[in-house]
């Protein structure tokens, strides 16, 4: 009996797949820093930070009286500006634009319609439209005419024509096919076969050896321009790309790594020392807010409050509102003996016109001719014949 479990069941040789995958890198996590960096980091953001405080401490005083300003100043300026601008500048062209030039440019449109437009189309329609009729029938009638002359007169005189024509140009192709014969028989004797033989016998042979000087010459030129070409790379490889190449990677770049890590322990001690400046500038105008406000605005509410106020109201109280009633009472009194007074001198005004000229007639009643109206109905009035008194 085999107590032992298979390979393929036991526990110790079962492949652990989750150790073996690199863990995934963390995203905030930084690369470690050397030695150096640490080293500059903390008396560069000391020194930067001492630079910086009063440049923010002026920075937010700046925007703390920029904001102010705008505000209070730069805001109802130029809103003043942009009313007068549009007051000078806008207003008057809309007002000339919708007064003045729109009206002429409709009534000039009106007198051009008026003046131009109807007598065209009248001249158009009554006028050039018949005679252009006119023109046109007299058109299709010499048309008609010269029609009939080319069908009847010019066709026949040209088919004519071309019969002729055609027989003479049978005549002069035959003429000239004898021509053509000949003259190809003495060219193809008198220089084609001679220059073809000069080609093969002299000017080919010829060609080949120039061909050959040539390819010559041209492989020896290469061989020499090759060896200038390679000694002057290896005099410049060695006189300046390994010195530069040395200078490259023994000294620029460590100097350069040494910059680069100044420089970005720099820029991050200046934005660490802007933001705890900012800190220390909101703390401090927090401080200097607080003392105004303990220093000037306590004290003037105090005395708005506990003085003015109290004084304010017993002044209202004991003189304003007394001061205030009698004038009431005073006006009240002045109306009144006023009023009498016109009462007064209307009645006597009115007595003296009686006196001299007596009382007035009465309005006699004019009749106008309508019928009256109907008395008021009652009880014991009625509106039949049988019941009437």
């Amino acid at each position: 009996m085999d107590l032992e479990k298979p390979a393929r069941e036991r526990p110790e040789e079962r492949v652990d797949l989750r150790k073996q995958v690199p863990a995934p890198p963390v995203p905030g996590a930084s690369a470690p820093e050397g030695c150096l960096a640490v080293a500059i980091r903390i008396p560069v953001r000391i020194v930067v930070l001492v630079l910086v405080v009063p440049v923010r401490m002026l920075w937010d005083a700046l925007v703390v009286a920029g904001r102010f300003l705008n505000d209070t100043v730069f805001r109802p300026v130029g809103r003043a500006l942009l009313w007068l601008g549009r007051a000078v500048f806008v207003w008057p062209f809309v007002g000339l634009w919708r007064y003045v030039v729109v009206p002429v440019g409709k009534a000039l449109g009106w007198l051009g319609n008026v003046l131009l437009v109807v007598p065209l189309v009248w001249l158009y329609r009554y006028v050039l439209t018949p005679v252009g009729h006119g023109i046109a029938w007299v058109a299709r009638g010499v048309g008609a005419a010269f029609g009939w002359v080319y069908a009847h007169l010019l066709t026949p005189a040209g088919h004519a024509v071309m019969w002729v024509l055609r027989g003479l140009g049978a005549v002069l192709a035959a003429i000239g096919t004898g021509l053509w014969t000949a003259l190809a028989w003495l060219a193809k004797y008198l220089l084609v076969v001679p220059g073809v033989w000069l080609y093969t016998w002299v000017l080919a042979p010829v060609g080949r050896a120039i061909a050959w000087c040539a390819k010559g010459l041209v492989w020896l030129v290469s061989a020499i321009v090759t060896g200038i070409g390679a000694a002057l790379y290896w005099i410049t490889r060695i006189l300046l790309v390994l010195p530069a190449l040395a200078l490259w990677r023994w000294v620029l770049a460590p100097v350069g790594r040494v910059l680069a890590v100044i420089g970005r322990e720099v820029w991050d001690a200046l934005g660490h020392a802007w933001r705890v400046a900012g800190h220390i500038s909101l703390a401090v105008g927090r401080f200097l807010g607080t003392l105004f406000r303990w220093i000037f605005v306590e004290p003037v509410r105090w005395m708005y409050r506990g003085v003015l106020t109290p004084v304010g109201h017993v002044v209202r109280d004991t003189v304003l509102r007394p001061v205030a009633e009698a004038a009431r009472s005073v006006g009240r009194a002045t109306r009144q003996a006023l009023a009498t007074a016109r009462e007064s001198v209307r009645q006597a005004r009115a007595d003296f016109r009686r006196m001299l000229l007596g009382e007035p007639r009465p309005p006699r009643p004019v009749d106008r001719g309508e019928p009256s109206g109907r008395g008021t109905r009652t009880l014991g009035s009625s509106t039949t014949a049988l019941t009437k008194d």
